[in-house]
Parts: structure tokens; sequence; C-alpha cells
């Protein structure tokens, strides 16, 4: 099969990554297809549409709501009280449940601009009871207060803008502090529309110079967003931790996709390809310990580095997009990285848009949620196997590599994972230890035997030599001349004499 034909499931043109509105910038599907800047236009489009049409049908009802009024006034003075009136009073009182029913459900999205929703109440209640560590807690007051002064550092060159940027950001993180009850996107809107007023401020005062402005805003969003992380990050007004759960359920179900599966050029057993893809993975999942959008984003490009450069020693040639995604997917099923939605979606809706629109950063990004939406809907085509084999591969029923099975494992030579070779190795050493306990187990029985036999032989035949020649005890033997009488006769020994010369 072609190369061109594996990919076909995984491909992305270049041209897909870009907003659908033409503007050149970096599209993101959280936004169906646009960039934060059309985003922001056509969703306060929208929103001002849906206003002037409620405002509408509000005026409309209340218009309804006079003439009949007005009808059921005149037709009382003018009609027989007995024989009319009730009829009259029974239509208008069906007339105004109706109009009070359709009034309630229609005008309900224009209060909801003006007011803060009540409709997250008991989530409130049940958010206030949760007691957090002491130690997260602990943790994070002290990274608050590090920000803030690292904050109140940076700002003090630029002396009463400084004091006016940090007054305006203290003033919106406090207001922010009442607005819980917001849904997620509005609460995005709300920090949106402070950026984009905090930018337009710095441009007038900087003359358009935007590498300053950046480098404010920058400073901007890492202490407004440190303060908010608790209350904006997964809020509970949001589907955002079900969408975690059933993200890391699809990843822990596909974890026997292969790298050949998904045709990744990249060879593990290389140790230095090898020591990039754990450095990705390690990026990855760094990212959900990050509070600011830019310290997220920065570890999803470090990530995106390291696999360009595993497929470029690999290959002994630079990287292509192509190459890119798929190894981008492999990362992510092999990481399986905690609350993925939740830190896609923070990004998405309280990052600096210039970061998310132009730039590596906004290019990582979104190829990251390109690899998500791919593995949400990975099929049986994209990983050219069978809808039969995809579907017992899914529910566990087989597996592309059995242990029992030697034939299913990788030959030497192939590329494959090193771990899954080490572990291959290891079984076969382990089946090889095996066979030899069993051996040195078999011949410690059958020596013990044979103890046993030859202890019980010699003691037989010792048996039957005391048998055949009995022990005979001999009278102890008398010393050289013990009887010898004429001993006291004999003359006393010599004895040596010195003569003198």
């Amino acid at each position: 099969m072609s190369q061109r034909s594996e990919r076909r499931g995984i491909h992305v043109d270049q041209s897909e990554l870009l907003c659908k509105k033409g503007c050149g910038y970096y599209g993101n599907a959280a936004w169906q297809g646009l960039c934060s800047k059309c985003w922001r236009e056509e969703y306060q489009r929208a929103r001002q549409r849906q206003i002037q049409e409620d405002w509408a049908l509000a005026e409309k009802l209340q218009r309804e709501e006079e003439a009949a009024y007005a009808s059921s006034h005149s037709s009382s003075q003018t009609q027989p009280p007995q024989s009319h009136s009730q009829p009259s009073l029974s239509t208008f009182s069906k007339f105004e449940e109706k109009k009070t029913n359709e009034k309630t459900r229609k005008v309900t999205t224009v209060k909801k601009f003006f007011s803060p929703s009540s409709r997250t109440a008991p989530k409130k209640e049940s958010h206030e009871g949760k007691t957090p560590s002491p130690s997260i807690t602990r943790q994070s007051s002290i990274e608050t207060d590090r920000v803030s002064r690292d904050f109140v550092e940076f700002l003090k060159p630029l002396q009463k803008l400084g004091r006016e940027i940090h007054k305006q950001s203290r003033g919106f993180i406090e207001s922010m502090g009442n607005k819980k009850d917001l849904s997620a996107e509005e609460l995005s809107e709300c920090v949106q529309d402070f950026y984009q007023g905090m930018s337009d401020r710095l441009l007038n005062y900087f003359k358009g110079s935007s590498e300053k402005v950046d480098r404010v805003m920058d400073q901007v969003e890492k202490y407004i967003m440190t303060r908010l992380y608790k209350s904006v990050f997964c809020p509970e007004t949001s589907d955002d931790e079900k969408k975690d759960l059933t993200t890391q359920h699809r990843i822990r179900a596909l974890h026997w996709v292969t790298i050949q599966m998904l045709c990744v050029p990249v060879d593990e057993e290389i140790p230095e390809v090898s020591d990039s893809v754990v450095k990705a993975i390690t990026d990855i999942i760094e990212m959900d310990s990050k509070r600011v959008p830019r310290d997220k984003l920065a570890c999803i490009t470090s990530c995106s580095k390291h696999i360009f450069n595993a497929i470029r020693v690999t290959k002994n040639e630079p990287a292509s997009a192509d190459d890119f995604l798929p190894t981008l997917i492999y990362i992510v099923l092999k990481a399986n990285p905690p609350r993925l939605q939740s830190n896609i979606q923070y990004i998405t809706r309280f990052c600096n848009p210039s970061r998310l629109m132009t730039g590596e950063d906004g290019y990582y990004f979104t190829n990251l949620c390109c690899a998500v939406a791919f593995i949400e809907k990975l099929d049986a085509q994209s990983l050219n196997l069978s809808p039969e084999d995809f579907e017992r591969y899914m529910s566990g029923q087989a597996s592309p590599r059995r242990q029992d099975d030697p034939a299913a494992w990788p030959q030497s030579g192939t590329r494959v994972n090193p771990a899954l070779s080490q572990i291959h190795h290891n079984l076969k050493l382990l089946s090889s230890l095996e066979k030899r306990q069993q051996q040195v187990i078999e011949g410690a029985q059958n020596l013990q035997t044979e103890l046993a036999e030859w202890q019980d032989s010699v003691a037989r035949e010792v048996q039957e030599i005391l048998e055949r020649y009995p022990l005979e005890i001999k009278p102890r033997a008398s010393a050289i001349d013990a009887e010898n009488v004429e001993n006291d006769r004999l003359p006393p020994p010599l004895q040596p004499q010195v003569f003198a010369g």
C-alpha cells in the first residue's frame, strides 16, 4: 500500500487550518473554523441580532396585550354582561396565559445580558461546599503573591501608565468576582473585551509599537489569569469536565493503536529520537500544571518542537506538516494528557487572541485541536483496518499484538517501540528462566531421592559386614620388660664424664 493511501485518514491540508473567512489567521474548531477576531465579530453580530429580535418580540407582545385588553374592555361595555361577559373573560384569560408563557420564554435572553443569571445557584452552593486541599491552597497563594509582585515590578518603569494599568487590572479582577454565575462564553467575552480595550489604549500610548504592546499584554494576561484561574478554568456552568472524561476514555480505548497504523515516521530505537518522544510526552502532560494560557501554549510549542526533532533525526531531513500531524496524534495517544479538553477550552477562551491567530504558537495549537478532533472521529478507515478488526480491538476481544502469539510480535530489524521490544525480550528471558528453574527443582528432587537411597544402601552394607565379621575384643598387651624380675640387678646407667685436656 502506498504511503499516500496510508495517510488518507490523517492528512490535513494546511489551508484547512486557516480561518474560513479568508483573513489569513489560524482558525479553531471551537470557533467553527474561524479565527478569534472573526469569531468575536460574528458572535457580537449574532448577539446584537438576537437582542433586537427579542426586543421586537417583546414590543409585539406588548402591543397584542394592549390590543386584547382594549378589545375586551370595549366588548364588555357594548354587549350585555349576562350573556357574553363570561366567554370574553375566558378568551382573554387563555390569551393572557399564552402571552405570558411566550414572553417568559423569549425575553429571558434579553435579561441575561443585563443581569447575572440565577440558573446556576445550586451549582454554586455545591461549589462552595467543596474544600480544597490546604497544600494546594497554600501553593496557589504563594504563586499568586509572586505573580503580583512581579507584575508591580514590571510596571514600575512605566510610571503613571503602569499605575493606571495596575489599577484597571485590579478593578477588572474584582468585577469578575461578581460574575461567577455567568456562562463560560460570557466569562470569555468579558476577558476578551478587557484585553481589547487595554490593547487599544497601549497602542495609542506606544504609538503603534506592537512589540511593546505584546510585552505588556503578556504580563497583564499572566497577572489576571493567575488570579482568576480557580473561577474560570473548567467552570461549573460548562460541560468541560464531561468532555474531559469522554476524551480520556476514548484515548484509553485506543491504547492498541500502533505507530505503524498511524504511519508515524519516527524510529524510537534511535536514542535521540526516543529521548525527544519522552520529552514531547512530558511537555504535553505538564500543560495541565500551568495557570497562564501563554504558559500552556509554551508547553504545546515545546512538545511540537521535540516532535519535529524526532522526525528530522529519523528521516535525516527537515520534517513536513504531513509528518507532524500523525506524530502529534501518536504523542497524544501515548500521553493521554489530563483534562485535555478543559485546557484547550481555557486557552481558547482566555488567551491573548493575537497569539492564537498568528505565529508558531497559533500553528501548533491549531494542529493540537485537529489531533484531538481526529482522535474523537478515528475509525477503521483512518487506520487502514477492516471494520470487524477495529470493533474487536476497541472492545478488547483481540489485540494487534498478543503475548501468547510469537508470530504476532514484530521481527528484529523492523521499526517498533523500543519499550515493546524490551518487553518481548524480557518475556523470552522469563520463559527461559522458568524452564531452567523447573530443571533445577527436578534435579534437586532427584538428588534428594538418590541421597536417601545411598544412605539406606550404606547402612545395609555396614550391617552385613558386622554380621559377617563380628568384632572380637582382645586383652590389652603389656609393656616391654614389664614382667622381667631381674631389672633390679642391672647396673646403673652410664653418666657422661668431663676430662680436662
